[in-house]
């Protein structure tokens, strides 16, 4: 039997090309999620795939980094696979574990290390890009709930005895809110 799994690594990507590709491959049962490959429901899912799959099976994916975002997890996932009697394939033809052989081990040992190599230098190219955006001073990360300017109205209003409360309530916002805005506005002088 024929079992694909498909992953995608947040909820704004869309699995619709794995499934259809997967589909068409020949695929009877899919496994799917949409969450990181380091997450414990990625972990989850394949144990799912893997209870499920029996000897003889061969468990399809698209690309060998759908197992797993670290070598050690697509080796880990690959070795249970191959414990359960069922062999992995990919469907850009990177990797078929169907045979035993010294060479086929070695394509599975050298494509792990490869998708590692690609997600560790996507990873460094990001923190370059962080590091470049801080030293021109861009914001990073979610903004700000409330406005500078808000946020000095408010620490007058609290300065003339109105309470915390009632700014978040005047702002529709939470109490905490109030209180970084503050410590926020407090930082910058």
């Amino acid at each position: 039997m024929k079992v694909g799994f498909a992953r995608v690594s947040t909820q704004e990507q869309e699995l619709d090309i794995q499934l259809t590709k997967l589909t068409e491959f020949g695929c009877e049962r899919i496994f799917q999620g949409k969450q990181s490959g380091a997450s414990v429901k990625n972990d989850e899912m394949l144990k799912e795939l893997i209870d499920f799959i029996r000897d003889g099976d061969e468990v399809i994916v698209t690309r060998l980094d759908r197992l797993g975002r670290s070598l050690k997890s697509i080796l880990n996932a690959i070795e249970d696979i191959h414990r359960k009697g069922a062999n992995l394939k990919t469907i850009d033809g990177s990797l078929n574990t169907s045979s035993d052989n010294p060479f086929s081990k070695a394509m599975v040992n050298l494509c792990g290390v490869f998708a590692q190599l690609e997600r560790d230098l996507i990873r460094s190219r990001t923190a370059e890009g962080r590091e470049k955006a801080k030293a021109q001073g861009k914001h990073l990360g979610r903004m700000p709930a409330l406005s500078n300017k808000q946020a000095k109205d408010i620490k007058e209003a609290i300065s003339r005895g109105e309470s915390i409360s009632s700014m978040a309530k005047k702002y529709k916002v939470s109490r905490s809110t109030i209180n970084r805005t503050l410590n926020r506005i407090s930082k910058e002088g």
